[in-house]
């Protein structure tokens, strides 16, 4: 299609057809935000519809370069610069966010580029596409190839990420097909030369196009599909890809969190996924656990044994990770999963001592490791709801103070293993650390809080991951000091087992996030969580003898919700000083405010700034009605202009751009010049229809200036008049 078909098409089919190209577009952005740790996508999907409405508006170049550029710099300013307008801090700020990302762009550091820049550059990028969409989808009404990319964009990120498309393929699909069966009717009608005119009237030629792709699409949804008749290629390629991602030069490969039970290999980045795993209903907020691990390889965790899974009692379960001395309050909890998530084993809090399910399911435990699993007539099966009683213990610190160091011998050769190839100065840290500590229990809580002052960070991206040559707790201590629980988690153990205090990795989940509070009715204190994929969490056991595993937890942002109590008899102000214990809600929020600023890194939010909806919904909303104004004002504002300049200068070029206005007018009146009709033949047509001789007479001046040499005999006044005049007429 070429551009007369663009100004012959109807307004409103053309927008149509444009919108269309802009629902796909959006298609693109919406994975951005869980394929990436892209914050406030919302801004960007705004600022794509602003520059797209636009665009369609078809406004004069630089009109368009003033509101797109508006709308950019309001979103950058929103973001990075807010409280600095027109300040020396704003181009303070602006100089140096320059010279970074110069300096980074010739020194090719694409990674140390600023969020500022990159959201400029990704703004930019939007507001490029508001045009060639345009171009594709309504100047040359070729759209074919941008959907059949979409397709290929959004099956690619369903297959490697965590992204998924099983509604973003139904929305393309319906919407693909009703955009190319516009664009093909259009194209027909433009071949046989039919006029749009009658279709202004009605839209009922839409109908069987919709039609027909909706019961294609409703057929398509519900029929029964043929299982997948190749091998899947996918796990091959991803674990070469893993392969590829852990050599020394990488960083990782980006993995998704969750419980995984293969942790011989740990580091590189995940992305944070929400999708709740399970609910449970109980009176006391704390970590819910999995198993342990026990051999620490350099790389990652092993056990050091195949499972032994004994049968146990339901109502009298033989795990033991506390000794009977240790003080414990009663309590019951009931646990439901939800979603497709499938954990292959039983969670469960600390002092379980019963397990309670409708089925008649055999329960084995594996008492080294701790993991239990269930089996239905002799096949693993995992209860969708069961309810546990548990004795929860609350250590007193003295007592752990005074436990002393005779530790078993079994517990001592188990769980103070260590590779050969650990660097010595893992050890010589460890040792540095807790110099001036005494007892095991202080050494543990010196450990503990050790990486939360000493400039570590929480991070769920660019971790990196060990090469060849490199031991995990080493690169993590002294060199990349980024990390997660695992990193903090399994640098604890090592540091620990290096003074020959026997402890041991932990996985499970963390307590997750309140969603009802007093299920259990007024008064009561029973509430309910829920644990997501994203709660996933590892942390440390440490052995204490007489009084068997205490919780520890070194990772930054995460507190330790295990009871510990001093003994009566000590000072309140001591208490206050040491226990690890902290109040409830700060236990609540620690964890989940840390992970949200692990997502924080943004190539869209500076992690300084809070953005302020009402300036920019004010903003959007200011911007569009400005917009509006001008297109439904563009012609009265066109008319002024050239009405002063036919008043100020008359000449041959002003008297083309009236007579060339005056055909607009026409055409956006209903009254275009038609497919192979000459001007002659179109004014004599206007003549016709408003009654009079004008259009005739300012033809035959046009006609004259464009193709004769003497214009002596042409009179701009008199010119001038009756085109104001015919324009009036128009309007009326």
């Amino acid at each position: 299609m070429n551009r007369v078909m663009e100004t012959k098409t109807p307004f409103i089919y053309r927008a149509i057809l444009y919108a269309a190209g802009f629902v796909l577009f959006l298609e693109w952005l919406y994975p951005v935000q869980e394929i990436t740790d892209t914050s406030y996508l919302i801004l960007f999907v705004l600022y794509a519809a602003l520059c797209f409405f636009i665009t369609l508006l078809q406004m004069k170049w630089w009109l368009s370069f003033i509101l797109k550029g508006a709308g950019l710099l309001y979103i950058l300013y929103s973001l990075y610069f807010e409280g600095l307008f027109f300040s020396k801090a704003l181009f303070s700020q602006v100089i140096s966010e320059a010279s970074i990302n110069l300096s980074a762009l010739f020194s090719q550091d694409w990674y140390n580029l600023t969020p500022m820049f990159r959201s400029l550059l990704f703004l930019l990028l939007i507001w490029l596409m508001s045009y060639l969409i345009y171009y594709w989808f309504v100047a040359m009404n070729r759209i074919f190839l941008f959907v059949v990319l979409t397709f290929i964009y959004i099956a690619v990120l369903d297959t490697f990420t965590v992204f998924s498309a099983e509604a973003a393929i139904v929305r393309i699909f319906i919407i693909s097909f009703i955009s190319l069966g516009l664009a093909s009717f259009m194209r027909e009608m433009d071949r046989e030369e039919i006029q749009f005119l009658w279709m202004k009237k009605t839209a009922i030629w839409v109908l069987p196009l919709i039609g027909v792709v909706l019961l294609s699409t409703i057929v398509g949804y519900a029929a029964p599909k043929l299982d997948p008749q190749w091998p899947d290629p996918v796990p091959f390629i991803r674990s070469t890809a893993e392969g590829a991602g852990s050599m020394d030069s990488g960083s990782g490969v980006v993995r998704k969190v969750g419980y995984g039970e293969d942790d011989t290999r740990l580091g590189g980045s995940f992305i944070q996924d929400d999708t709740p795993v399970f609910q449970v209903t109980t009176e006391e907020e704390q970590y819910w656990r999995i198993e342990t691990k026990d051999v620490y390889t350099g790389k990652g965790w092993e056990n050091s044994h195949e499972p032994e899974y004994i049968k146990q009692d339901p109502q009298n379960i033989l795990l033991k990770t506390f000794d009977e001395s240790v003080e414990t309050e009663t309590f019951t909890a009931t646990l439901q999963f939800t979603g497709n998530v499938q954990i292959p084993k039983v969670i469960y809090p600390y002092g379980i001592e019963r397990f309670r399910v409708a089925q008649p399911i055999d329960l084995l435990l594996d008492n080294q490791s701790g993991s239990m699993i269930a089996k239905f007539h002799n096949n693993d099966f995992m209860p969708d709801f069961y309810s546990m009683t548990y004795e929860s213990p609350s250590f007193e610190i003295n007592s752990l103070r005074q436990a002393g160091t005779d530790d078993p011998s079994h517990i001592r050769e188990q769980y103070t293993q260590l590779p050969e190839t650990l660097p010595k100065r893992v050890g010589e840290l460890a040792r540095e650390v807790t110099a001036g500590e005494s007892n095991r229990y202080d050494i543990a809580r010196t450990l503990e809080t050790y990486f939360g002052q000493n400039g570590f960070a929480y991070s769920t991206t660019n971790v990196s991951v060990p090469g060849d040559g490199q031991d995990y707790v080493d690169q993590f201590l002294f060199e990349s000091r980024v990390g997660y629980c695992d990193n903090y988690s399994t640098s604890m153990v090592v540091m620990l087992r290096t003074l020959d205090i026997p402890a041991r990795w932990v996985k499970g989940f963390t307590s997750g996030q309140k969603i009802e509070n007093n299920v259990g009715g007024p008064g009561t204190s029973i509430d309910t969580y829920e644990v997501t994929n994203s709660n996933a969490h590892s942390w440390v056991e440490v052995y204490f003898p007489g009084k068997g595993w205490v919780p520890f937890e070194p990772t930054q942002g995460f507190s330790n919700l295990a009871d510990f109590q001093f003994d009566s008899t000590v000072a309140m102000e001591e208490d206050n000083e040491a226990t690890p214990v902290m109040k409830k809600d700060d236990e609540k929020s620690e964890p989940k405010k840390d992970q949200e600023e692990a997502q924080g890194d943004s190539t869209s939010k500076h992690p300084d700034t809070e953005i302020n909806w009402w300036y920019i919904g004010f903003g959007v909303i200011a911007v569009a009605l400005l917009a509006w104004s001008i297109y439904l004002l563009r012609f009265r504002f066109q008319y002024y202009v050239i009405r002063i300049r036919l008043k100020t200068n008359k000449n041959e070029k002003n008297y083309q751009d009236a007579y060339h206005f005056l055909l607009k007018q026409l055409a956006h009146k209903g009254l275009p010049k038609e497919s192979g009709q000459t001007l002659r033949e179109y004014a004599g047509r206007i003549d016709r229809r408003f009654d009079t001789g004008t259009m005739g007479e300012l033809t035959n001046s046009y006609e004259e200036i464009l193709y004769t040499k003497t214009r002596d005999s042409i009179e701009f006044n008199k010119l001038s008049q009756l085109w104001k005049d015919l324009i009036k007429r128009i309007r009326s």
